[in-house]
């Protein structure tokens, strides 16, 4: 008893010491947030090169697996970098970052309620159909709740003296999310949730796959109760990279 009580409290002071750190870095933006990003970007890179060393046998194929997570780790830190710039408000980073976590919460709570068929037990255990659904449910209203305050002024996507055309649609003609009527908004809500969730499950997934080839529990033990940076932002990390890959190639 005396141990959980210790991991407990490690754990919640892990947490609260990540959140605030990140929250300061994300509020302060500028340099202070560009060496927060990279600084977080290093370690998980580290670690994924550690579990790749692990799960490989070939120097070859651990080159294409350091590549690959150069490539993987450093969109998503770019989408972080871009997304936190003179040109946006808060609100686009804010609204990625409140959604992947409503799907963790979402997934979580309902998973655990419902229980029901595991997605791919001999990957992660504790992942559930059920626990995918309440993910898709969390993020779409997460996103329908940032979409509507959008459209009704209260937060803004642009700061004020930016034209807000083709800057706060990021690219996109017309603005959904400021346009659409409360059915249409929320359908696309959902299918945007569906992708997201579906994104967030998928890095879960990838982690969990990667740490199982290289016989681990955990990606590092750099957090105290939390294992390592690469474990807390798996989800996160792949709704950055798909993001980063549908702006690159969008149409002109």
């Amino acid at each position: 008893m005396s141990a959980k009580k210790s991991d407990f409290g490690a754990r919640a002071v892990s947490a609260v010491v990540m959140v605030a750190v990140a929250a300061s870095a994300l509020w302060l933006g500028g340099a202070v947030w560009i060496a927060f990003v990279c600084a977080v970007a290093v370690v998980v890179l580290w670690e994924w090169v550690r579990l790749a060393r692990s799960g490989t046998a070939s120097p070859a194929e651990r080159g294409l697996w350091n590549f690959g997570g150069m490539l993987y780790v450093g969109m998503g830190a770019a989408m972080l970098l871009f997304l936190r710039n003179p040109a946006f408000t808060l609100a686009p980073l804010l609204t990625v970052l409140v959604s992947v976590i409503a799907v963790d919460v979402g997934a979580y709570f309902t998973g655990r309620t419902l229980g029901g068929p595991k997605i791919a037990p001999a990957i992660s255990p504790s992942k559930t159909w059920s626990g995918l659904l309440g993910g898709i449910l969390g993020a779409t209203l997460a996103l329908f709740g940032a979409a509507k305050l959008w459209q009704e002024g209260v937060i803004a996507l642009t700061p004020a003296g930016i034209a807000a055309d083709k800057v706060a649609c990021f690219g996109m003609q017309p603005c959904w999310y400021l346009e659409a009527g409360a059915v249409p908004l929320f359908a696309t809500c959902l299918l945007t949730g569906i992708l997201l969730a579906i994104c967030a499950q998928a890095g879960d997934f990838f982690e969990s796959w990667m740490k199982r080839r290289a016989g681990v529990k955990d990606s590092g033990h750099l957090i105290p109760g939390h294992g390592g940076f690469f474990d807390r932002v798996d989800g996160l990390l792949a709704v950055l990279f798909v993001l980063a890959l549908m702006l690159l190639f969008q149409p002109r």
